[in-house]
């Protein structure tokens, strides 16, 4: 019964399809053309003919698509379901991918695209969010049947550096635009760059220094005894300090090459700390501060290379002697570090020094960075100390942390694993 009830509600097949949604309007012409027979303004052969012909124009008429409710409007921005090889090979890609018609508009992104570029929408025209004109131009390249590439470089939401590649996709009139990011490639070759630039520098300035002290004693000072005396005195100086930075290089590279190799010897961390402060008793007694060495008793072992570890002790103390000066005692602290569940021990170097600006801190550890330049060079600092414990420590699994503001002096804490 319920079959045959429903049945009736709707008419089946094929007359039923044609029928559907004309029913109302059938109805009322009907009811018009018995009226207008009632009335004697129609006999019943021109009321009949009438009928048909309303039914069969009904019949004719082409079926209006179903009104959709919003509830089942797509999401904006969803992927429509496409099974073309252009969408599949897209999503098979690494880098993010677009396919575009021949107006430009997106018909599709791969995950790696949406998640890239989220502001892009599908059927809208690339352009809407990609406004480079060096991108248009490659694309109306590519809409000529001939692949083309640029470079984007992009500064919102921050800065970063494309590859734009775009390729016509045989006769589908389709095009396939790749974006292969080159931000940490640019970031590292501005690296190298600066590196470069910074040692020629630092190079430069005590080799002119020679070359001059030389070319003064081979002339005008060749038989003066005190002037030899003094400018032999200077060119040591600016040897040791060649020396000094050539050393640090060697050390950093040195460090680079093993950056993802864990250490995997057994060093007694406070062994290490006082064969450092044994080697440093002359630095301290030369700028009159004292350093006091707060150890557990025993030893405190951990995994690592024990002359990397001394290393990273010997410059940070040593920084904290130079430009603390007379402030007050260096104070080094090795305890387990209650503060950092992930490690087993803290190292602290703490001085009461001038410190620097919170600006600063963060850069500290950056090659050849300096806040005084001078005042650095004065103190025979080469401006890598700082870059080559940062590296160790990494090696290590561990963490740098560096803390200070103006007359607070500098914290140099570093957390190591057991």
């Amino acid at each position: 019964m319920a079959e045959q009830a429903s049945e009736t509600k709707a008419p089946q097949g094929w007359l039923g399809r044609r029928l559907r949604g004309r029913l109302p309007l059938l109805v009322v012409a009907l009811v018009l053309v018995l009226i207008c027979l009632a009335l004697g303004r129609l006999n019943p052969a021109e009321s009949g003919f009438g009928i048909a012909l309303l039914v069969g124009v009904a019949l004719l008429i082409p079926n209006a698509p179903l009104p959709v409710s919003p509830e089942s409007d797509p999401v904006i921005g969803a992927e429509p379901p496409r099974a073309t090889s252009a969408t599949l090979f897209a999503d098979a890609l690494a880098d993010p991918a677009f396919v575009l018609d021949a107006r430009t508009v997106v018909i599709h992104r791969n995950p790696a695209a949406i998640s890239a570029f989220p502001t892009t929408r599908l059927n809208d025209p690339l352009a809407f969010t990609m406004r480079q004109p060096a991108l248009v131009v490659a694309i109306d390249t590519a809409r000529g049947g001939v692949a083309a590439s640029v470079e984007l470089h992009r500064t919102v939401p921050s800065e970063s550096w494309y590859r734009a590649d775009i390729a016509p996709l045989g006769e589908t009139g389709l095009m396939l635009l790749t974006l292969r990011n080159l931000t940490e490639i640019k970031r590292i070759d501005q690296l190298r760059r600066d590196f470069i630039a910074n040692v020629s520098h630092e190079l430069r300035t005590p080799l002119t220094s020679l070359s001059g002290f030389i070319d003064t004693l081979l002339g005008p000072a060749a038989n003066d005894a005190v002037a030899r005396a003094k400018f032999l005195g200077i060119m040591r100086q600016q040897a040791e300090r060649m020396a000094r930075l050539i050393g640090d290089l060697l050390s950093l590279s040195r460090i680079e090459m093993r950056q993802h190799v864990r250490p995997t010897g057994s060093v007694d961390l406070a062994s290490v700390l006082k064969q450092v402060l044994e080697a440093l008793g002359s630095v301290a007694s030369e700028t009159g501060s004292t350093i006091e060495l707060s150890v557990p008793d025993g030893p405190v072992t951990v995994t690592g290379d024990a002359e990397e570890l001394y290393e990273v002790f010997e410059n940070l103390i040593e920084n904290a002697l130079k430009y603390a000066g007379m402030s007050g005692p260096i104070e080094v602290t090795l305890a387990p570090a209650t503060e950092r569940p992930s490690y087993a021990w803290s190292i602290v170097v703490r001085d009461h020094g001038p410190g620097v600006g919170i600006e600063h801190v963060p850069r500290l550890t950056e090659r050849f960075y300096r806040v005084d330049a001078e005042a650095s060079r004065k103190k025979k600092g080469t401006g890598l100390g700082l870059a080559i414990v940062k590296h160790i420590v990494n090696r290590h699994h561990g963490e740098l942390s560096l803390r200070s503001a103006p007359g607070e002096g500098m914290r140099a804490e570093v957390f190591l694993p057991r």
